[in-house]
Parts: C-alpha cells; structure tokens; sequence
C-alpha cells in the first residue's frame, strides 16, 4: 500500500468515526467507546481488503462481515454508509422508532450479512458461513472468505470457545476473527471483570493460527492480513490493540463512554476535534493528533 492510499484510508477512518458520533448523538444512546476502536479496521476491510460490491450487495460471490460485538453498529453503519451501500443521512435516524438502523445489526439492512448483539452468537454464525463456503468450494463454487469482529469481553462467553473449536477442527482458513483488545468492557477494565488473558495462547491452543496487530496503523493493518491470507489449514485469529474511543480525547479509555452518548456539548467537542484531524489529514500530516 503506497502513501498516498493510506492516507485514503485515514481520511475515510475518519468520515466513519464523524459518523458513528453523529449517529449516536442522535440517538442519544449507544456504544461509541468500542464502535471508535474498530474504526481503522472496519475501513481496511470494507475499502480495501474484502471482495464487497454495494451495487450487487447480495452476490453469493461476495466475501461475508459478521459483527459479533453487535453493540458497536454505529461503527459498521457508517462505514457501510461511507461505502455506499445506503445514505450517510440514514445515520442521524439511528435507534429512532421505524428507521431502518437500530441498535444492533440486522440482516434486512444493505450490507449486513448477519444479525448480531447476542454476544458469542456472531463468530458462531461466521463459523457456520466458513464452513458453507467450504462445502460450496467442492461443488466447484467460489470459495469466499469471512470476516468477524469480536470484542474482548465478548470472549469471555463459552460460546466463543465453543465456535474456536468447530472452526480448527473443520480447518476453516477462509475464517478470520478480530479481537478488538481495547482493555475495557462495560463494568471496567476486562481482566478485572473476567480476565480472558493470554488471548493469543488461548487462540492457539484450540487450534489457531494468531498474529497480532496495532489498530489504529494501516501498515501494521495490512502485514497482519497478509500473513492471514497465507495460513493454510487453520483458522486465523488477529488480535488487535486498540485504544477504546480512539480519536476523541475525553473518550479515549474511558469506561463511561462504552454504552453513552454525548450531550450536545459534548458532541461539538467530538466532531471539532475530528473535523481538526481530517484537516490535518488534508494537508498531508501523518499523524492526525498534530491537528488536535
């Protein structure tokens, strides 16, 4: 990925997190804090590594996302949006009686493949379109690949584990599982809560490949992907460290803001600081806190 594309991907980064804090105001309710997190990696994916088309959203062809940490759907609505697969506008009508994106994804929205919230449900269902793939691949069909994010005290439920095992013993390789490590869960910090460390060893011990990656770095994006995409045989596991809130200061690992939504004082610090970071981002700057 030269330069100039990572820059891209910076500035879309940055439309979608605009996004998740213009939806979540609206609502007046929501999970920012987890939804910023995934941000960086949500706009990888959809705009550079997973064989997606919002004009043809329904091709069988096409490379599967499952949220698996369902609260954090602003992060995927918007970036859904930025990728044309509805209108940004739809964002302001988030959670609101009778609009199409609620509080957690649903399969009848363009883009969604699964609907999620039920935590440890997701990567079940990711396990089960994996496994689909496979058996299609037989029959001569294309072979897609599929994408979950998880959180990390999502993977504190049994289920999780329970679909880890299904996926090495039927050497799911087109599967690949995001851990977003953010530190933090609703009721505090996760190894307070329900300690799942060490995720990587855990990984491997039910039969995983694991790499690891910063999430908010598109180099360090793009290498773990890469080396994904060269596993053979086993399912893949990236483990991403991430800062909950990424890219508006009060929110940054800050517990509270894991299920809240700003005031409207609030909300015109975020986008100030966000609108200070595309501009940065604009002219060329590397590291969009310099626009802070």
């Amino acid at each position: 990925m030269d330069k100039i594309r990572k820059q891209e991907l910076k500035v879309l980064a940055c439309r979608v997190r605009m996004g998740i804090i213009e939806g979540v105001h609206a609502a007046k309710s929501g999970h920012p804090g987890g939804s910023l997190s995934i941000a960086d990696t949500l706009t990888y994916l959809y705009f550079e590594k997973m064989n997606v088309d919002p004009k043809d959203p329904d091709n069988e062809d096409r490379d599967r996302f499952v949220l698996s940490k369902g609260h954090t759907a602003p992060a995927l609505y918007s970036t859904l949006a930025e990728r044309g697969y509805f209108s940004t506008e739809e964002l302001k009508s988030l959670r609101h009686i009778g609009a199409m994106l609620q509080g957690h994804p649903c399969i009848t929205i363009p883009g969604v493949d699964m609907s999620s919230g039920s935590l440890g449900q997701g990567i079940s269902a990711a396990c089960g379109m994996a496994l689909s793939s496979k058996l299609n691949a037989r029959a001569g069909k294309h072979e897609y690949k599929v994408y979950t994010v998880l959180g990390d005290g999502e993977i504190e439920e049994g289920q999780v584990w329970e679909a880890a095992m299904f996926a090495a013993h039927y050497k799911l390789d087109n599967l690949v599982a995001i851990v977003d490590n953010n530190g933090l869960q609703i009721d505090g910090k996760i190894e307070d809560v329900m300690s799942p460390y060490p995720i990587v060893d855990k990984f491997k011990a039910f039969g995983w490949e694991v790499f690891e990656m910063n999430a908010h770095c598109f180099d360090s994006i793009e290498e773990a992907f890469a080396k994904a995409d060269a596993v053979k045989g086993k399912p893949v596991a990236i483990i991403q460290k991430s800062v909950k809130g990424k890219g508006v200061s009060y929110m940054e690992n800050n517990v509270s803001w894991h299920g809240a939504a700003p005031n409207d004082e609030q909300y015109e610090q975020a986008m100030s600081e966000l609108n200070k970071q595309m501009a940065c981002l604009a002219d060329g700057c590397d590291d969009v806190k310099k626009g802070e």
